[in-house]
Formats: structure tokens, sequence, C-alpha cells
């Protein structure tokens, strides 16, 4: 994928959170994670699941200590589709540097078993992966009077207090600030996400003038309208 490209569907993709899309938080490592097939794929196939951790393993070799410590965090594996090596399997390995606050495309050859491409920038922000939504949901519950808040409303709902975020169900989106919000100019540069929570009862609390600042490790409560 042409790093033009990327850009152009990140940039979609803030648009869209802005608009107030929702991300599910789900269980897979991208979109295009698939069973591994009976037969060798083909090219144009999408990724099996042995190639994802393959490539999840080639990609993040020389972050691993900086992922221990949250410091980067692999957010997706994507099937590579540059048309100049459409006859060869590659895999686009999705990574954001919280330390740097950028964004990072490394492209791995599987049949060569090397990164071979290597792209970064920031402003772009990607949907939200699976882990930074429980991330963000476990800082939402740390702080006393906010997740204070959610557990009394779980607590009432399920009619037991609430053990962990993996109790809730979480829809997670990127957030960009907007010029009618206070309280997070952070976010312009940092990766923040807004958080929808539901209840054993169906319910929504109100969350929606919260942001978490996963750069910084802290809640923002928007003001304004």
């Amino acid at each position: 994928m042409g790093w033009g490209r990327i850009v152009m569907v990140l940039a979609g993709a803030g648009a869209m959170a802005l608009a107030g899309s929702l991300f599910l938080v789900s269980g897979e490592q991208g979109p295009q994670a698939a069973r591994s097939p009976l037969r060798t794929p083909s090219p144009a196939d999408p990724l099996t699941g042995e190639e994802i951790s393959r490539a999840s393993e080639i990609a993040s070799a020389t972050l691993r200590r900086r992922m221990t410590t949250g410091q980067v965090e692999l957010l997706y594996i994507e099937r590579g589709d540059d048309k100049a090596a459409e006859d060869r399997r590659r895999a686009d390995a999705y990574i954001y540097d919280y330390a740097a606050n950028r964004f990072i495309v490394r492209t791995v050859d599987l049949a060569e078993g090397r990164v071979v491409a290597e792209r970064a920038g920031r402003g772009a922000q990607p949907p939200p992966s699976r882990a930074e939504g429980e991330r963000a949901a476990e800082l939402l519950l740390a702080d006393r009077a906010r997740g204070g808040r959610i557990r009394a409303a779980y607590a009432r709902a399920a009619g037991r207090p609430l053990r962990s975020a993996s109790d809730l169900g979480l829809r997670a989106l990127v957030y960009t600030p907007r010029p009618a919000h206070r309280g997070a100019g952070a976010c312009a540069t940092h990766r923040c996400v807004r958080l929808l929570v539901r209840l054993p009862d169906a319910t929504w609390p109100d969350t929606t003038r919260i942001v978490v600042d996963l750069s910084a490790e802290k809640i923002l409560t928007l003001e304004g309208r």
C-alpha cells in the first residue's frame, strides 16, 4: 500500500470518527484475518492466521522491549496490496509509537521473512485496536470519580461488582479535537480515544464527555458544546 494512500485512508478514518462512526472492539487481529486454507494461498488471498502471526513477529522484532513497557503498540496486520509487488505475499504491520506520537507501517515480505519497507508519519489516526480499547477502559475504571460511576452502574445492572474491563461491552473510536471542545487540546498530537460502554442490561452510561489520552495515560473531560 502506498504511503499517500495510507494517509488518505487514515484521514478518512479520522473524519468518520468525528462523524460518530463506531469501531467495535473485537478479538480479531485485523479485518483481513482468515482461517488457514487447505491450499497454498495465492498473492490475492487474505492472510492466513499463520501468516498474521509470522508477520507480527517479524515486524515487532526490534520493538519488543518497548512493547512490553507500553511505549509501542502493534495495532493490526493486513495483507499488503502494493501493485508493484502483487505477485508476492506481503503483509503491512500498523504500529503506533506513543512516546513519539507517530504512526508506522512496516511491510513484511513473507517469503523473504523480513521487513522490506517502512513508512512513518504524524497526525493521521488509525482506528483503535482491541488492546487499546481495553487499556482505555482500564484507565477509565482506575479513575476514582468517573470509573466509580461506571462500576456503580454496572453493579446495579448486573447485580454483582465489576471484576475487570473485560466484563464490559466496549466500543472505541478515535478522538480528534473539535473547535467547540475544550479540555483535550493534547489530542491534537496524542493518541486519544472515546469509549462507549455497554452494561449487561443493554444500557449505555453517559461517557460522551470523557476522552482517554493513551499517550499520556490520562482521563480528560470535554468542556463546551
